[in-house]
């Protein structure tokens, strides 16, 4: 018999009860409709606002996707935009703050970063990263220290990380 749980049932989800990470992320040409299912999963288990899905980034219904969000395709709110400047400045206008993850010369550290909730996370092209005219309508870029050989992780990794860096961070302040 397993003694597998949902989390929400044991002590320590209680922590969690009610709480609704006041965050949106922006998917900006992700080309891997598996990154974007995994984007669905990993903003359900977050409690993400939004998903944003823009350019070339494909959307639901889409089996691909289905594969890999396991249903939170149906649970996560989402949008689709053929051009990710629209959401990006309505969302500033609303008062997110707009943190593109890529690694730049302006790039403050992921464990540094202090986050001004509500808050954006923009991701980009899984080779190219963040477009030049998105990076420059970002108020922080924010890198994720990576101390191997790589420079980099998949899009959808990322996510996993910086989300939940992000949601510790809310708790903190709750």
């Amino acid at each position: 018999m397993s003694e597998r749980l949902p989390f929400q049932v044991t002590s320590l989800g209680s922590a969690y009860e009610g709480l609704r990470l006041p965050a949106v992320a922006l998917l900006d040409n992700i080309r891997s409709m598996y990154n974007v299912g995994s984007f669905f999963r990993t903003s359900d288990a977050v409690g993400l606002e939004m998903l944003y899905l823009c350019g070339i980034t494909a959307y639901p219904p889409k089996s691909a996707i289905s594969k890999t969000a396991l249903g939170a395709e149906e649970s996560v709110p989402w949008q689709h935009h053929a051009d990710a400047r629209e959401p990006l400045a309505n969302l500033r206008a609303r008062g997110y703050e707009i943190a593109a993850i890529e690694t730049s010369l302006h790039s403050v550290d992921l464990y540094e970063w202090k986050p001004a909730f509500p808050v954006c996370i923009l991701f980009g092209h899984e080779v190219d990263g963040v477009g030049p005219e998105l990076l420059a309508m970002s108020d922080t870029h924010v890198r994720i220290p990576m101390v191997g050989r790589k420079h980099s992780l998949n899009v959808a990794t990322a996510a996993g990380v910086v989300l939940y860096e992000l949601l510790r961070k809310y708790r903190e302040l709750q």
